[in-house]
Parts: structure tokens; sequence; C-alpha cells
């Protein structure tokens, strides 16, 4: 792996961190098993290509991309408590569901951004090589994120979340609203997995209805290898492996793609990501 590759790496890795943050709501602090994040990911990598085609600015476009994956993640709640369906299978319909409703925001399968402003456009003044500036504005949104992330869940909302997760009825009990905490929760999971999409999407110049196969199992791969290397002693710790092993997996990754010995091509990805979150 040479210095171009690592460097892509970690980029990916801060980008795809988010993701592993979105994972870690749902699956870890609610207990809520939700594939939506495999719809949701695309969807804000397309509402954001749209919006950002259509002439708007990139940073409104992004955040629209953060609402409409934010309504992905209720659409979702509202299946599972409003109608009892079981949430992965709510999750499931939902993901499903979104992959035709991107088709239609984007109106074809996939979408240019090459020749348009991003959200790095602002910081490409300073001078800084497009192969530096990337990774760092992609860590400086995650450090924001993650920070603001363990903001709220130590608050008392947080912990109210928390509590749902841990023991909904023991959480009834003390007053909490399980419904809305889970609602806010799982929305605010998809709406961190879409903006990792809006920036995906514009970091690597084009949105395509196929980006989110899989990110489920990289957010989880990111949780799983976080959680070993760390622990998961406090939520900042637990942020914080999160974000560690977003990296790591994706530095795995290309170490592994990259060694000739093992015969692995990028067609192996997901057997790659397979074996080490087995491993781990």
């Amino acid at each position: 792996m040479n210095y171009v590759e690592f460097l892509g790496a970690i980029e990916i890795g801060f980008v795809f961190g988010l993701v592993s943050l979105g994972v870690l709501l749902s699956f870890r602090m609610l207990d809520f098993p939700d594939l939506t994040v495999d719809g949701s990911f695309p969807l804000g990598a397309g509402v954001s290509a749209v919006l950002i085609v259509s002439g708007v600015d990139p940073f409104l476009a992004t955040a629209a991309a953060i609402v409409a994956g934010g309504a992905a993640g209720m659409v979702t709640a509202f299946l599972n408590l409003r109608f009892h369906i079981l949430h992965l299978l709510a999750s499931i319909l939902t993901m499903i569901a979104l992959y035709s409703i991107n088709l239609r925001i984007m109106g074809r399968p996939n979408i240019s951004l090459l020749t348009t402003p991003t959200v790095l456009s602002p910081f490409e003044s300073l001078g800084i090589s497009n192969l530096y500036l990337r990774p760092i504005v992609a860590g400086v949104i995650l450090l924001i994120v993650g920070g603001l992330l363990v903001w709220g869940l130590m608050s008392a909302y947080g912990l109210a979340i928390r509590a749902t997760g841990a023991n909904a009825r023991v959480a009834r009990a003390q007053g909490v609203n399980t419904h809305r905490t889970t609602y806010v929760g799982i929305a605010s999971s998809n709406g961190l997995v879409a903006l990792a999409g809006a920036l995906f999407a514009q970091m690597n110049g084009f949105a395509d209805v196929n980006l989110g196969t899989g990110t489920i199992l990289v957010g989880l791969a990111a949780v799983v290898v976080g959680e070993a290397v760390l622990g998961t002693r406090s939520v900042l710790v637990w942020v914080l492996a999160c974000c560690l092993g977003s990296i790591l997996y994706r530095l795995a990754v290309a170490l592994a793609l990259n060694a000739s010995w093992l015969g692995l091509n990028a067609s192996d990805l997901n057997l790659v990501t397979a074996i080490l979150v087995a491993v781990a």
C-alpha cells in the first residue's frame, strides 16, 4: 500500500466513521437492529447530489440529506412502534422501498459531481492539495459530530435513550417515553448515515443508487473492531472506539487487497469484511 492509498483509506475511514456512529446509536444504544442504513446512505448521496446539480449551496444540500435520512429512520421506527412489525423486518422494508425512492429522487442510476461545487470548495482557496484536504475536512466533521454525539448521549435525554435500549420496561416505569426516544434515536442514526453518504458523494465526485450495498456490514465492522481495541468503558471511549474502528477497518481492508500474495481482488471486499468482523 503506497502513501496515496494510505491517505485514501484514512479519508474513507473518517467518512464511514459517521456510519459507525449511526450504527452505534441503533444497534448498541437502542438495541434496535436497523438495516435501513443500506438505503439511507445512498439516499443522503442522492439528495445532496440532486440539489447541488440544481444549484443549491452544498452545505444546504448536505443538511437536506441529513433530514432525508432522519425521515427514513422515522419510517422504520413508525412501522415497528405503530404496527408492531419486528424491527429487523421493518428496517428491511424501508431499505427495499428506499431503492425505488432513491431512483425517483435521482432520476437516473448515478449523478456526476465532478464539475460542481461541494463542501470542499470553500477550502480549496487555502492552497491545500486535495490529497490532504479531503481527509482533513472529513476528519474535522467526524470530530465535531463525535463530540456532539458524546454530549448528547451524556445528557439527561441521552441517558433516556440508553435506558430505552438497556431495558425499555424499566425505562417506561421511570417515566421515559420510550416511543419518542426510539424515534429520535433511529432518526438520528440514519441522519448520520445520510450525512456520510452526502460527504462520500461530494468527495468522490458521484452519487450512485447502489452505493449503500453492504453499508451496514461496514458500520458493524467498525463498531466491533473498535470495541475489541478500546472497549466500552464510557460513552466517550465508545464513540472514540467506533471512529478508530472505522479507520482500522479501512486500513486492514486496503492492506489485505494490496497483499498480492493473498490473491485477493477488489471484488473480494465483502469477503474480507466478513472475515475481519468474525475475527474481531
